[in-house]
């Protein structure tokens, strides 16, 4: 009888992929988010966002390429929040650098777990790139979704950028001046 070395090997290799995903989602459930990940795109998401903070209010809030400025502050400032615990960065072009152009920054302020907040039809997408991005550097995130009344988006953009992070992560580029410039 032949030993079966190669199928034990792939048997334990697959059991270690398993375990550690199991990990990351107990850990994941456990660890209490220390702000909100708040993508733009549509103005519901801020408000959201505003009145869930004003009940959670240990909360930061970081706002990635939102409303105008103005008006971001004023749906803050309506629900009471705390002017220095909103964070509004206008950096972002797309999806994923909603999530790129704010990593490090949550990083360095010790936040290993966010509440993401953004539009149900998005949500896919954006849970693909949070689980690379934010991932990357060891945070955390549980989704928050906001309705929308929209059907899911496309399961090919959720492909799409799962890939454009994964580069992002080799390269330190998002693709996306590639994206500017074919539009040109």
């Amino acid at each position: 009888m032949k030993p079966r070395r190669p199928r034990l090997l792939w048997l334990l290799l697959g059991l270690s992929v398993v375990s550690w995903m199991g990990y990351k989602q107990f850990r994941n459930y456990l660890d209490k988010p220390q702000a909100l990940l708040v993508l733009g795109g549509a103005i519901e998401r801020e408000e959201f966002a505003a009145e869930f903070a004003s009940v959670h209010t240990e909360l930061e809030i970081w706002v990635s390429s939102g409303s105008n400025i103005e008006y971001a502050e004023w749906i803050f400032e309506k629900a009471g929040i705390d002017r220095a615990r909103v964070h509004l960065d206008y950096s972002a072009v797309d999806t994923v650098t909603n999530f790129t152009t704010l990593v490090d920054r949550l990083r360095s302020r010790k936040i290993t777990s966010v509440y993401l907040v953004t539009s149900d039809d998005h949500m896919r997408r954006a849970c693909i790139i949070g689980e690379i991005v934010l991932g990357s550097r060891g945070i955390g995130f549980k989704p928050l979704s906001v309705p929308s009344g929209r059907s899911p988006e496309p399961i090919e953009k959720a492909i799409r950028d799962g890939a454009r992070a994964v580069f992002w992560l080799a390269t330190g580029h998002t693709g996306a001046s590639l994206a500017k410039a074919k539009s040109k």
